[in-house]
């Protein structure tokens, strides 16, 4: 037993199905519960845009207060410090002399790198990590990480049929926190006005929408449906819940496999575990390639052909380009922080193929707007579409007045969102500075 030992919160905000956090509470006598909210976060970046927005820090404190009410409920206290979590936890270390460091497993780079750089400063502490954040550890799968299938079919037909670990019930007991512990929650960035979006972040909502989704039909149906540009019922609308944590890749496919079982079990069902699948290859491909997650040539040899045009990247963003569709989609995700996986893929076509721009400037968007942003995830299916990544046959081009006349025949989506005002040239200069007339 650890005298004190530290859990350091991130892509894992509930107390159900948590392994790393049940461990540390059964091995703790004093334990110090922490989440870290990064001020880069909230600061300019490379991509003329910030790490995270509006929509995303609302949910994101919504999960955080929540999970300080079930924390409360078993006598523990959640510290949200404004601050370098590196530095963070190193002041924290050494003032409560703990004895032992607990995490769920991260597909980050960055996050993987500070947890190494701890465990150099501090050779006498326990530093524990489990996986929590994926269906599947990495010794339960059936070939060694780095020889990771290089696409997602492959990964498919090896993992599909295995079976997954249930997920554990909530926590129903935790150590205390230690005497007099330091809060820094009063200066942690406020909530600003977003009404936008019909999600609510913490583990009580996601779990109720895990139950609501799967109370009736609308799993039966979900192939037919997935792909529909809006409405609230035509898909899971899990992923912000999962990206952050609030419910877990395994209660997931519990559901899943409970309504196979009591209900019907069909291509739509099935589909629904695909997507689990998708999900859980880009996590392993980002443990993978580590930093090559962000690099402008992905795992490819050959850098793209494309450039950055500050004004077309404008348009894109504002949803202001000649295609009334793209524009609908992007102005969704302004207004929501929500847009379908249909219109993702139409979007970043756009950028990548119409627009010739540098595909990092649309992934860096999505990872500041996007309530479900999860690194692997987005920045794992970018590289896939723009083809630098685990696509074989190259960048994936949406033909935009097809997928309109698809997707949108009578124009209803378009309209709702207003895409079709302030669609009109893409540039106002020729590529020598000159005005286009």
């Amino acid at each position: 037993m650890f005298k004190t030992s530290l859990y350091w919160f991130n892509n894992d905000l509930r107390i159900s199905d948590n392994l790393a956090l049940l461990q540390a509470g059964m091995r703790s006598h004093q334990l110090i519960c922490v989440y870290f909210v990064e001020p880069h976060w909230f600061a300019p970046n490379r991509y003329v845009g910030q790490g995270m927005g509006q929509a995303r820090w609302r949910f994101l404190r919504e999960s955080l207060d929540q999970l300080q009410r079930s924390l409360a409920e078993l006598g523990q206290n959640l510290l949200i410090v404004y601050g370098d979590s590196l530095s963070s936890l190193v002041h924290l270390i050494r003032k409560y002399s703990v004895e032992a460091v607990f995490r769920s497993n991260h597909s980050g780079f960055y996050e993987n790198q500070y947890w190494l750089l701890l465990q150099q400063r501090f050779p006498s502490v326990e530093f524990q990590q489990f996986h929590t954040h994926t269906l599947f550890r990495p010794d339960e799968l059936p070939f060694n990480l780095f020889e990771l299938p290089s696409v997602f079919s492959q990964f498919r037909l090896q993992v599909e049929d295995m079976s997954v670990r249930p997920p554990l019930g909530p926590i129903s007991r935790l150590p205390r926190s230690p005497d007099h512990l330091d809060d820094g929650a009063q200066i942690v960035p406020s909530v600003g006005h977003f009404g936008g979006t019909p999600f609510a972040g913490g583990e009580y909502h996601g779990l109720q929408q895990l139950e609501d989704y799967f109370a009736g039909d609308l799993p039966a149906q979900y192939k037919a449906n997935r792909d529909q540009l809006d409405g609230w019922q035509n898909s899971s609308k899990l992923s912000p819940w999962l990206a952050n944590g609030c419910i877990s890749a395994r209660q997931v496919c519990a559901t899943i496999k409970m309504y196979e079982n009591r209900r019907i079990a069909n291509q739509s069902t099935y589909w629904l575990y695909y997507e689990l699948l998708w999900r859980e290859y880009f996590h392993w491909y980002a443990y993978k390639n580590q930093q090559k997650l962000f690099y402008f040539r992905g795992i490819k040899m050959h850098k793209p052909l494309t450039s950055f045009y500050p004004e077309r990247f404008q348009k894109w963003c504002n949803g202001e380009t000649p295609y009334p569709l793209v524009n609908a989609c992007m102005k969704q995700l302004n207004q929501t922080g929500y847009m379908s996986n249909r219109g993702r893929q139409i979007v970043v076509s756009c950028l990548v193929n119409e627009l010739d721009l540098d595909w990092r400037y649309g992934a860096a968007y999505f990872e500041q707007h996007l309530l479900d942003y999860d690194v692997a995830v987005n920045w794992g299916n970018w590289q896939y579409l723009a083809g630098v990544g685990a696509d074989p046959r190259g960048k994936r081009r949406f033909d935009i007045a097809r997928q309109t006349e698809s997707y949108d025949p009578e124009k209803k989506f378009i309209r709702k969102w207003q895409g079709d005002i302030n669609s009109g040239e893409l540039d106002s200069c020729d590529y020598n500075g000159w005005p286009i007339a």
